[in-house]
């Protein structure tokens, strides 16, 4: 087949239909309901049907396609190198430059992704193995979408399909896919019978990989195939271990590498730890049954994360000579700017800003930066969409749609209308901030306690075994501890004069040594939920204090070049929100870094809890902040999705994920994402936690 000549006639006869149709038939014949391949082949078959013209998008097989409602004609468009639907409409349709249809990009788009009448129909078809669901065995499939920005409405859909399908050989299972949240709304009334569809989670969620991190590493493959067994050999896990498990567990040490061979959420402590760690991690759901042939458990291996790859790579390499006993990030020390420790008052959130984190801890000093950023506005909050998108100059007019802005994109009308969104929607819980002072206080108040610290020093610096023993004690001795009466008191005052009313309490943690640049902390440090009394609450401020110094986290901080006298802790009282739906979201998107439109949303109901401890399966959805819209990626436990009601807050909390990247951004191309704890009732959103989300690169 020449790959020179990629458009042809809506024409059955034609050679490329042909072509295409033979090797569906001869494929679909061969390898539908089979697991392995005939033993004449040395490897599986995993050629599709349109090898000829395929590329290969997140592992997927597929090929570009475009009809061309006036003329009647069907294009297969040879994909190998993933072109754009405009280069080839420019080039082999229209017969222009396809410079000159960039230049003016944005009106091109609205006239084939947005029209009613428009002239061309946009998508792709992509090639899927799923088990059958009579008998498990494995089924070749098409899907046909469009992109996630088309707004295509029904009767278009309907034709688009059957334009698809007439040129598709009978043999082969066709469906549609619809590409976002509207689409499916438009399609729901059409019988299945007469327009097959499959929802995007609905294949997502059977997905064998799904890559979290990217990345290549060297390292000695450990498997265990449940926690118990996990737990059992948790000692001899080595800092140069690429772990194998079902789901990893929170508490992992830092490894090399991660393998889920179950599906979890790229928003757990877990992995973004390890995106924070910067180490490959990825969902591979058969790896298990691969190893069991493989010999490669407890050998030294290279392993790679692509996401543009099938698979993992996981290949036998040869071990070094030696094995440093020192991690190779402890030559790359995280530095902490050095903290105030002088006395200092218990202060309400709302009094704090971001530059205050040197005396109540990161966490506090964002949530107070959040609360200034309602009450004030911000001049940051436009930076994503005001840099330049090639070839677009910016992105305001996109913004000025998502904020309903009526004519040319002035900057000012679009501040006032951001500032309206979210005085309008968005709130922080009420709370006080202790400072590092109160917990310096409380230490020093104990002889016992300084004594403790002053050997687990010693033991730090000597390297001895006793160190995880000296935490637990010293962690004992915090939480035992009564606290100072002063300081009793002045938690007592801060309440009754900025948290009365409220029936239940968080005391959430607030360090120093967490959401830094190589160092993350997620899950690290704990909070305490439903705190009522005075007592409960001093107990709780104790517990967050005492996680400090717990093994786990001394011993990640020392791999981190974390000095324990460096570190302190901050705790924030707040009020505990009861909402029908929490998550968490990330202004990126975890599996594509190179999407720059998506926000990707976790969502559970009630409780942020189980999304970032990882034990529960929430709702995963993604929302298109440039040109709107949203997709459901997976229902995690769920029986159905959310209703329409729900889905547009949340497209709303995505827009409002965005325009605060831009406030907390370190840096002027305002592309450093953003991870938000939030929680939804009805059209108000509140905002429990923001932080920078360490993406990979």
């Amino acid at each position: 087949m020449r790959r020179t000549h990629m458009t042809q006639n809506v024409d059955r006869e034609s050679p490329v239909f042909r072509s295409i149709a033979e090797r569906v038939t001869t494929i679909d014949q061969a390898v539908p309901r089979m697991t392995v391949v005939p033993a004449t082949l040395d490897t599986p078959l995993t050629v599709p049907a349109f090898l000829e013209l395929a590329g290969s998008l997140a592992g997927f097989p597929f090929v570009k396609v475009v009809v061309d409602l006036d003329e009647s004609r069907f294009h297969f468009i040879d994909s190998t190198g993933n072109p754009l639907h405009v280069q080839y409409i420019a080039e082999h349709i229209l017969g222009e430059p396809v410079e000159d249809v960039l230049r003016d990009i944005d009106t091109f788009n609205h006239n084939v992704y947005v029209r009613p009448d428009r002239r061309f129909l946009l998508g792709l078809i992509a090639l899927h193995r799923r088990p059958d669901e009579d008998d498990g065995e494995e089924q070749v499939l098409l899907s046909l979408e469009t992109v996630e920005a088309d707004t295509m409405p029904a009767d278009l859909l309907l034709s688009f399909y059957r334009y698809v399908r007439e040129h598709l050989h009978p043999s082969v299972p066709l469906f549609l896919k619809p590409a976002n949240h509207l689409q499916e709304a438009h399609v729901a009334d059409i019988p299945r019978e007469e327009l097959p569809r499959l929802l995007a989670h609905e294949l997502l969620s059977q997905a064998p990989f799904v890559p979290l991190n990217p990345g290549t590493v060297y390292g000695r493959l450990r498997v265990f195939r449940s926690a118990a067994d996990y737990r059992a050999a948790a000692d001899t896990v080595e800092w140069h271990d690429v772990i194998v498990m079902p789901r990893v567990p929170d508490d992992i040490p830092r490894v090399s590498g991660l393998i889920n061979t179950e599906h979890t959420t790229p928003l757990s402590h877990t992995n973004v730890l390890a995106t924070g760690w910067g180490i490959p991690n990825a969902i591979q759901t058969d790896f298990l049954d691969r190893l069991d042939h493989s010999g490669l458990d407890g050998r030294w291996v290279k392993y790679e994360v692509d996401p543009g790859a099938a698979e993992v790579l996981v290949e036998a390499a040869e071990p070094p000579a030696a094995v440093d006993s020192r991690p190779p990030w402890t030559a790359e020390r995280v530095t902490l700017e050095r903290p105030e420790t002088g006395a200092t008052a218990i202060t309400p959130l709302s009094r704090l800003r971001v530059g205050d984190h040197y005396r109540f801890g990161t966490k506090a000093a964002n949530l107070g930066e959040l609360c200034h950023v309602l009450e004030h506005g911000s001049r940051r909050w436009l930076g994503f969409y005001q840099i330049p998108r090639p070839p677009r100059a910016d992105l305001l007019g996109y913004l000025a749609r998502r904020l309903d802005v009526s004519g040319p994109a002035d900057e000012a009308a679009l501040s006032a209308a951001a500032e309206r969104l979210l005085r309008r929607h968005v709130e922080v819980p009420r709370g006080i901030a202790l400072p590092f002072s109160l917990q310096q206080e409380f230490l020093e108040s104990s002889p016992r306690i300084q004594q403790t610290i002053g050997r687990m020093k010693m033991a730090l610096e000597a390297g001895t075994d006793h160190v995880d023993a000296l935490c637990a004690e010293l962690q004992r001795l915090i939480t035992e501890t009564r606290l100072p009466e002063d300081i009793r008191q002045q938690i007592d005052d801060a309440i009754v004069a900025h948290l009365s009313g409220v029936g239940q309490f968080v005391v959430r943690s607030s360090s120093n040594a967490e959401d830094l640049a190589g160092f993350s902390a997620a899950g690290v440090y704990e909070s305490v939920l439903h705190a009522r009394t005075l007592d409960a609450i001093a107990d709780s401020v104790k517990e967050v204090w005492s996680s400090l110094v717990s093994a786990r986290s001394v011993r990640l901080r020392q791999q981190a070049g974390i000095q324990l006298e460096d570190c302190y802790m901050g705790v924030i009282v707040q009020e505990l929100v009861d909402v029908p739906l929490g998550g968490v979201l990330v202004t990126c998107n975890p599996a594509d870094l190179r999407d720059f439109r998506n926000v990707y949303v976790n969502i559970s109901a009630g409780s942020v809890v189980d999304v970032v401890a990882g034990t529960g399966a929430p709702l995963q959805h993604l929302y298109n902040t440039v040109e709107g819209g949203g997709r459901t990626i997976s229902l995690g436990s769920a029986r159905s999705d959310l209703d329409a009601d729900t889905k547009d807050a949340l497209a709303r909390l995505a827009l409002i994920g965005r325009l605060l990247q831009s406030h907390f951004s370190p840096d002027y191309l305002y592309g450093v994402p953003v991870d938000i704890e939030w929680a939804l009732d009805g059209e108000r959103i509140r905002l429990l936690q923001i932080r920078p989300y360490r993406a990979g690169s």
